[in-house]
């Protein structure tokens, strides 16, 4: 009998050890995902965030607003000193048309000079003119030469002094209307844009707060696929490959596994030590590498969960 019970109790421990080995995960890790911190791009009041812990939202919804209102003010400021630069500036055009009008009256004077000179000419030829009086009408059409030129020289001067000095009022106009511009992109950016789809995760600010720029409102992150980032040995390197299927098993019960199927995506080439969450310190010392696997979410995934992997399809 005591043989018999010998023999009956290693048959037990061989078929144990071999259903353990048989049943045995060729990797182990957590699940996790890429999550995505959302930001103001401004600084200021959140007067709007339309945001809750678990909610899905669509990528391009509009989720938020930053108080607008000093922006605004900031604007219309800039706007009014557009405005005010034309009035600063000098229109040239009175005292030119002053200058043309004082060049016609002498233009006119000038060919009443000419007229008369040639007059005095012929009554000078029938002895009825002096040489004085024609020397008289030469002088003065020498006068109104030399006026016509001045009033033409200060039109020029006119001209070039005004436009400088437009010149360098307007000279502001571009910088300005930079600003309006700079403004007017930072209004765009008041409104809180969400980036991606997906699930949010964690929700850091509330509505009436104020917020700095580049500082978190919330995390999204797409948990449609999931990634299970686990470890193996180098001796594994030789039985996994990228975009290799594997099976992916997750505690459903104390004697059952959740069944998924996965896609190695990501398979590491430097060696690092094991991670302190493997639990003997023996593994622990052991180099290993790291490998991401990706794995559609039925929705009973979550991001921290512990799964185990198998490279073989059958189990």
């Amino acid at each position: 009998m005591k043989i018999y019970f010998s023999l009956y109790f290693s048959l037990i421990v061989v078929f144990v050890s071999c259903n353990t080995q048989k049943n045995r995960s060729d990797a182990s890790g957590t699940f996790e995902a890429d999550e995505v911190m959302v930001s103001s791009e401004i600084p200021g009041k959140i007067v709007v965030l339309n945001v809750e812990e678990g909610e899905t939202l669509k990528k391009g919804s509009m989720v938020g607003m930053i108080d607008s209102v000093p922006l605004q003010l900031q604007k219309e400021q800039i706007q009014a000193s557009i405005g005010a630069l034309h009035q600063k500036t000098l229109n040239v055009l009175p005292q030119v048309q002053l200058l043309k009008d004082q060049i016609g009256v002498l233009d006119i004077q000038l060919s009443n000079a000419l007229y008369e000179k040639k007059r005095t000419e012929n009554l000078i030829h029938a002895d009825a003119a002096t040489t004085k009086q024609l020397d008289d009408i030469n002088m003065q059409i020498r006068i109104l030469k030399q006026q016509i030129t001045v009033n033409e020289q200060q039109i020029k001067v006119q001209e070039t002094a005004t436009g400088t000095q437009n010149s360098a009022i307007l000279s502001e106009y571009k910088p300005l209307k930079q600003s309006v511009a700079q403004v007017n992109d930072q209004l765009k950016r008041t409104t809180i844009v969400n980036p991606i789809q997906g699930t949010v995760l964690t929700k850091y600010a509330m509505m009436g707060e104020i917020t700095s720029a580049g500082k978190a409102l919330y995390s999204i992150a797409d948990l449609s696929v999931i990634t299970l980032r686990a470890y193996i040995t180098e001796t594994q390197l030789n039985q996994v490959k990228i975009n290799q299927k594997v099976t992916v098993l997750v505690d459903s019960t104390s004697n059952s596994y959740r069944k998924y199927e996965g896609i190695v995506s990501m398979i590491s080439d430097k060696a690092e030590f094991t991670p302190k969450t493997i639990q003997t310190k023996e593994e622990r010392a052991n180099l290993v590498y790291a490998i991401k696997i990706r794995v559609k979410n039925d929705g009973y995934l979550k991001i921290g969960m512990y799964a185990e992997v198998k490279f073989n399809s059958s189990l």
